[in-house]
């Protein structure tokens, strides 16, 4: 019988779990390649990193069929860096950041998928746009603006906290959000839901997902 290690068999039973229209994004932040390449070699292709740093250095030294999200706070002075091969930055959380990918993109002959980060949880600590912030990109996007930009959907991050009720309600109230600019034109990815909270985030209308420690186990600090 054959005997898999202790990261495969996570991720077989994550992905077996996850409903065939739910994304998994595969968060490698602070792992070695070589765990980022095992899980590859099971048929993920989709991974997320937290850093430009990191990614810049592991992109090079990973299967070029990799789709590279970028899911942690992006500065404007270091899109440069990933425009050139990135498949998706899911923390846009301001104008001036849309404003750069644009320009880089249009640099980089590609147009660059995104998702707004919207500021769902309680926390001052975590970042993202305002509601009407949100509305008014997107808005600003439907009129033509960023034309080197494809605005895919939404991104929220929820209140760390063990309150249920208090996770549904954000994860609702951006699904909310997401189905109101989808009625204008249609956004395919509601990115919600960590290791600790996915299957609720699911529930609450989640159709990408991003899962680190339920993966690889707790992060090595690099």
């Amino acid at each position: 019988m054959q005997k898999f290690s202790p990261i495969a068999e996570s991720y077989q039973k994550i992905k077996t779990g996850l409903p065939d229209n739910v994304q998994l994004v595969a968060v490698s932040k602070t792992h070695p390649k070589e765990m980022i390449r095992e899980v590859y070699d099971l048929g993920q292709r989709v991974f997320g990193e937290n850093k430009v740093q990191e990614l810049i250095e592991k992109h090079p030294q990973l299967p070029q069929d990799i789709q590279w999200h970028l899911i942690g706070h992006l500065q404007t002075n270091k899109v440069k860096y990933i425009a050139p091969f990135i498949d998706m930055i899911q923390s846009v959380d301001s104008e001036k950041l849309l404003v750069e990918i644009d320009k880089q993109a249009e640099k980089n002959h590609r147009k660059i998928k995104v998702l707004l980060q919207v500021k769902i949880a309680e926390e001052d600590t975590k970042y993202g746009l305002e509601v009407h912030e949100t509305k008014e990109l997107y808005l600003d996007y439907l009129n033509g603006k960023f034309p080197n930009i494809i605005i895919s959907g939404l991104m929220g991050m929820a209140t760390f906290t063990e309150n249920k009720n208090q996770v549904r309600k954000e994860f609702t109230f951006l699904k909310h959000l997401f189905d109101q600019l989808s009625s204008q034109q249609k956004l395919d990815t509601l990115s919600m839901g960590m290791s600790d909270d996915y299957p609720l985030a699911i529930e609450c209308g989640a159709n990408s997902v991003r899962i680190g420690s339920a993966i690889f186990g707790s992060r090595e600090y690099l």
